[in-house]
């Protein structure tokens, strides 16, 4: 199987699909996609998501006022159910005015796991819902869909190497993200007012996230359980995305926070 799908209008469409996980198990193939923008796609493109992989639910983690402003593309027209759970909604200034702030882009990454709880909590009940194959995206597919894939790879057992890797893949098709979001004016405002060395796609910041969560929840599904998620979400997301028979009397344990 191939990971990444080669899209004319997305650089960073990738399937979740293949990683080792809890018990033995594996994370099925062709089920659960991570995305940058999708309104860039093509008709063609949008005729391979819906004919070739079978998406039936597109999950958009951009704000209201990033889906007025870029829209859905010609993807609206697909029959794939669609779901708007944006993790930040709130006044743009002000969202601006926190990205300047000088914070790692590890921290921030614990902030938006704190504050937008509500809104993981959704799309991770959204997906567990979801009775066909899913892709999740916002603007760049690096940030706000990162930490949640790290969340969802992290609760099917994967490890927190795989899934700094699988963060990491990000920093491949960086350079033309970055490029496409800088032509357009709203996401060139918010970009510049990044700090530089937030652009990238470390697998180290990904790690750090994963640390913290389990330094003050003592788990990751400890976290999912505060934010909200039921156990049968929990379950249902096991089942539905996880192939192979559980090994009889193994018991994933999750890793403990490591040194720096």
């Amino acid at each position: 199987m191939q990971r990444r799908i080669d899209l004319q209008g997305c650089f960073n469409f990738r399937d979740l699909g293949g990683y080792p996980a809890a018990d033995g198990r594996r994370v099925r193939w062709r089920q659960l996609f991570r995305s940058d923008a999708l309104h860039h796609l093509t008709a063609r493109d949008v005729a391979r998501l819906t004919d070739e992989l079978g998406i039936g639910l597109v999950v958009d983690l951009r704000s209201s006022g990033e889906l007025r402003a870029e829209g859905r593309g010609p993807l609206a027209d697909a029959p794939a159910r669609f779901a708007h759970l944006p993790l930040f909604d709130g006044d743009v200034e002000r969202e601006r005015n926190e990205l300047a702030e000088e914070i790692s882009l590890a921290d921030r990454y614990v902030m938006m796991a704190e504050f937008a709880r509500e809104p993981i909590a959704r799309v991770l009940v959204a997906l567990a819902e979801s009775e066909a194959p899913a892709v999740y995206h916002c603007a760049a597919g690096k940030d706000r869909t990162g930490v949640v894939t790290a969340l969802l790879l992290g609760i099917l057992g994967v490890r927190d190497e795989l899934i700094a890797a699988d963060y990491a893949a990000t920093q491949e098709a960086l350079e033309p993200i970055v490029e496409r979001l800088l032509s357009a004016e709203g996401y060139r405002d918010m970009l510049e007012a990044l700090p530089e060395d937030t652009l990238h796609a470390e697998p180290e910041t990904m790690l750090t996230l994963l640390d913290q969560l389990r330094e003050r929840y003592g788990s990751l599904d400890a976290y999912i359980t505060e934010i909200g998620v039921a156990e049968s979400t929990l379950e249902r997301l096991r089942e539905r995305l996880l192939q192979g028979d559980p090994r009889v009397g193994s018991r994933r344990v999750e890793p403990t926070s490591r040194a720096r």
